[in-house]
């Protein structure tokens, strides 16, 4: 009834966690971007586990398809390798899927920062759409991507729990490599950089996660997450500037 699919790259570290919490999951999909560590190796020690191997190319959106179209159940789950189903949410979907009218499912995402648990700001309650029926609709954007389907949507009550970054450096790198590509992703859609975006749009984005959506609650970890993604849009509207100023 139900596959899982796990997009990785060099994640060694922390994909036996993730498959660890797919026990609930008839067929788990690992779709891995070419890694050069042992992620595949690890991956394989599981019996249910179909590893397939297709490079990025810089679109998430086509390898989420990619792999979608390999997937053998009616629905389909959406697991990033440094996520970790919850086993209140396993329990849960269990329950609801062989009796549910729905075509897919709003699921609430909370992450992890530097070992603390932030309960506010956008990271803290996040909701995805990350369990649909097979048919029912296709990822788009090449970052920052999303599930578009068709049909009825509902809302399960439980936790995916997101650990996205082990230290500072790590979050760095991964800023600056999704901020290049969402700066791609809004020149090829049309969008448009200025030195006002530059200059208000980060701070809008730090008061909308320290302020308005109460991230000061989480304190220290709350005002450090809220910079760094404050950073995130200083970088991608300065590189959407960039990219105006060479074409």
């Amino acid at each position: 009834m139900l596959t899982a699919i796990v997009l990785t790259k060099n994640e060694e570290s922390k994909i036996a966690r993730c498959l660890d919490s797919l026990w609930f999951c008839d067929e788990i999909i690992v779709c891995d971007d070419c890694s050069t560590d042992a992620t595949r190796i690890v991956a394989k020690k599981y019996p249910n586990v179909k590893v397939l191997v297709h490079s990025l190319r810089g679109d998430f959106a086509q390898q989420r398809n990619f792999a979608l179209s390999y997937a053998s159940h009616k629905w389909v789950l959406f697991v990033d390798a440094d996520e970790v189903v919850s086993n209140e949410l396993a329990k849960e979907i269990s329950n609801v899927l062989p009796k549910t009218k729905k075509d897919a499912f709003y699921i609430h995402r909370s992450d992890y920062f530097l070992g603390k648990q932030l309960k506010y700001g956008e990271s803290g309650n996040n909701k995805i759409i990350r369990l649909a029926k097979k048919g029912s609709g296709l990822w788009q954007r090449k970052v920052h991507e999303v599930w578009q389907v068709k049909g009825s949507i509902g809302e399960l009550r439980s936790t995916l729990w997101h650990y996205p970054h082990d230290n500072l450096f790590l979050f760095l790198d991964s800023i600056n490599c999704y901020a290049k590509m969402h700066a791609f992703e809004n020149y090829y859609a049309g969008k448009r950089s200025s030195l006002a975006l530059i200059i208000f749009a980060p701070i809008f984005k730090f008061m909308q996660n320290y302020i308005f959506r109460l991230g000061f609650l989480d304190g220290a970890h709350g005002m450090v997450s809220a910079l760094m993604l404050s950073f995130h849009s200083f970088l991608a509207w300065s590189n959407l500037w960039i990219l105006q100023k060479k074409k």
